[in-house]
This record gives C-alpha cells, sequence and structure tokens, in this order.
C-alpha cells in the first residue's frame, strides 16, 4: 500500500497548499471545495489505515 499511501499524502499536501491561496485570495469557492476535497482524502486514509496527522 506504499503508493496508494503516497499518493493520498501528495494529494492533501497539493490541497492543503491550494487552500492556503484560496483563503489568501477571497476565493470562497475554491476553498470550500478543497474543503470537501480534504475533508474526502482524510475519510479515504481514515478506511484504510493509513495514519495522518491532525
Amino acid at each position: 500500500m506504499g503508493e496508494f499511501t503516497t499518493t493520498i499524502e501528495s494529494r492533501l499536501d497539493q490541497a492543503y497548499k491550494g487552500l492556503r491561496e484560496a483563503r489568501s485570495a477571497g476565493d470562497d469557492y475554491l476553498a470550500d471545495t478543497l474543503t470537501a476535497e480534504i475533508e474526502d482524502l482524510r475519510r479515504l486514509a481514515d478506511d484504510h489505515g493509513i495514519p495522518l496527522p491532525r
């Protein structure tokens, strides 16, 4: 499951970076979309036993 874990972690990193940028730019729609993506990725990681920092 190494590649799967790496992919989840990479996508989360990208989503968090995008979220910071969206918030800085005042783009509420993109921030909401990325927040939902982060929640989905964190749920997927949890479902597969991938430990993530809080």
